[in-house]
């Protein structure tokens, strides 16, 4: 599969049309558990999803641009997780020192993803095959976006947040997804963990 942008010929601005979207997009997900997605057809993703062949080129012109949304989407619905949890912890405590504040955060995002590790390691390969840079900047810029948004409560100067949540995300994007690339059923996550903090202390100098 060669890079591309994603195609989506209709956005679902209804509530039906949204959720047909989203049906095909959870129709590919479970199909992916069963095989890879260079063996899944058009035909089996309607079929699951109980729509017609007509009805997936309203919303997509290719098999590559449902798989490049399902991604995205899988992504975005990681971040606003995130940024609930972190709101959350904020406003539960009073004195939560940012180390503790950034370490819990961290922990939490590991848990989600060992939770759906099989569906993230296929999002990080597929990634790589199926989205254009501009899709990948896309989705990254997002993320960096939730960390300033995370970080914002301790970091006062915008110019000091921008490079924290940048380099947050690049440590954390960096470690998980080059661990899921090599090793799909990566079992050791507490080690992951204390590698991604510790990292983290060296380099954006995170008291103890």
């Amino acid at each position: 599969m060669k890079n591309i942008e994603i195609q989506v010929r209709r956005k679902p601005r209804q509530s039906r049309a949204r959720i047909t979207q989203e049906a095909l997009m959870e129709s590919f997900v479970r199909l992916l558990a069963e095989r890879s997605a260079n063996e899944i057809t058009i035909r089996e993703i309607t079929d699951l999803a109980g729509v017609g062949l007509g009805t997936f080129y309203e919303y997509f012109s290719k098999k590559e641009d449902l798989i490049a949304l399902t991604i995205h989407q899988h992504v975005k619905n990681n971040a606003e997780s995130l940024k609930s949890y972190a709101q959350s912890q904020y406003e539960l405590s009073t004195n939560l020192e940012f180390s503790e504040y950034l370490q819990q955060v961290i922990h939490f995002q590991l848990q989600e993803i060992q939770a759906q590790q099989f569906l993230w390691a296929q999002s990080f390969l597929l990634e790589r095959q199926v989205s254009s840079i501009e899709s990948y900047q896309k989705s990254y810029a997002m993320m960096v976006q939730m960390w300033q948004s995370i970080l914002k409560p301790f970091i006062q100067k915008n110019e000091q947040l921008q490079q924290m949540s940048l380099n947050v995300q690049r440590l954390c994007y960096g470690f998980v997804s080059q661990t899921l690339l090599m090793q799909p059923e990566f079992s050791d996550w507490q080690v992951l963990e204390e590698d991604i903090i510790q990292t983290m202390k060296h380099l954006i100098c995170i008291k103890e």
